[in-house]
């Protein structure tokens, strides 16, 4: 009983920070700088999505109560999540109007390179990432599907958005590019084009 009820107190904890986080993503948004994204590239990336969360429902992964937490898992976890959703706030906020969804090309980009944007060029996605690791952490592995898709959508979004602005800014990108990696610091630094900045992550 007393796991069952630690288990739900950690499902509602992660439940809040989640949903406070995406309702703060929600309010800023109206505060972004204009740009575009190509619709037939967009809906078919998030149509693949679609299909993928739905095969992999259908398959039973997020059917039942497949939370199997215990305390040390919990302890790492939730602060894996707040560590995770802090740090894209963070990017967030310091890249303020210059933000945009993935795979949008800004009409007058700006490249942001001081603050989490030194650590990594896309700290949104990173942020967003390791949250959901510490999620599957705290809950249940199972979650980890959920992560490797969002993996996949962040790093295709992220090349997008760095051609866009490897075209926009040829001068500049490029050398913020090879100094800094893509979302890991010290690891996968991407394409050798140089892309990165404002859109989405």
């Amino acid at each position: 009983m007393a796991v069952s009820v630690a288990v739900r107190a950690v499902g509602l904890v992660l439940a809040v920070v989640w949903g406070a986080f995406w309702l703060y993503w929600l309010v800023a948004a109206f505060s972004m700088k204009r740009g575009r994204v190509p619709v037939s590239r967009e809906l078919r990336i998030r149509a693949l999505i679609l299909v993928l969360v739905v095969a992999v429902d259908r398959l039973g992964f997020f059917r039942h109560d497949t939370h199997d937490t215990d305390p040390w898992r919990a302890g790492l976890g939730v602060p894996l999540v707040v560590l995770g959703l802090g740090f894209a706030v963070w990017a967030r906020v310091h890249i303020g109007h210059n933000w945009g969804t993935p795979m949008t090309q800004k009409d007058e980009p700006e490249l942001v390179t001081s603050g989490p944007y030194r650590l990594v060029r896309h700290p949104i996605y990173s942020g967003i990432l390791v949250a959901g690791v510490g999620t599957a952490v705290a809950l249940s592995w199972l979650w980890l599907v959920a992560v490797l898709l969002a993996g996949v959508y962040f790093i295709y979004s992220a090349t997008v958005e760095e051609r866009y602005l490897t075209e926009q800014l040829p001068d500049a990108y490029p050398a913020y590019k090879r100094s800094t990696k893509m979302l890991v610091p010290f690891t996968f630094s991407g394409s050798s084009h140089r892309p990165d900045g404002p859109p989405g992550g």
